[in-house]
């Protein structure tokens, strides 16, 4: 699989993720379950690679992998505990382990590409 076409499957997982998250965060806070305001401060920390995402950049892939398993705990403990909201969480899921997987090949390959590393000792 070559950067482009990973670039295109992980930034489209990750604008799907935005979408399926902002909703239901602010689907809560429309009908009470949590605060407006705790809806809305959840879903700051998915936001802030957003441009380093919708642009490519290496790096950025890297380090929202973290951000994710964020997420992931969510979605996990939401399978673990509702019984409503069980779909919802499996689709979480999957879209999280998946970005998991993606973000970090995406990271290196085009980090490869553009010549970004780690620089070997000389002996």
């Amino acid at each position: 699989m070559n950067s482009t076409t990973l670039f295109k499957l992980c930034r489209t997982g990750y604008v799907a993720l935005v979408m399926l998250l902002g909703t239901w965060f602010i689907r809560q806070g429309l009908t009470g379950e949590y605060s407006m305001l705790f809806s809305l401060l959840w879903l700051i920390p998915l936001l802030l690679p957003i441009k380093g995402i919708l642009t490519g950049k290496p790096y950025t892939y890297a380090w929202a992998s973290f951000i994710l398993c964020l997420y992931m705990l969510h979605g996990l403990t939401l399978v673990y505990v509702t019984e409503t909201d069980t779909l919802f969480a499996v689709i979480e899921c999957l879209l999280i382990a998946s970005l998991l997987i993606g973000f970090p090949f995406y990271a290196r390959i085009r980090g490869r590409e553009l010549g970004l590393g780690l620089k070997k000792k000389k002996s």
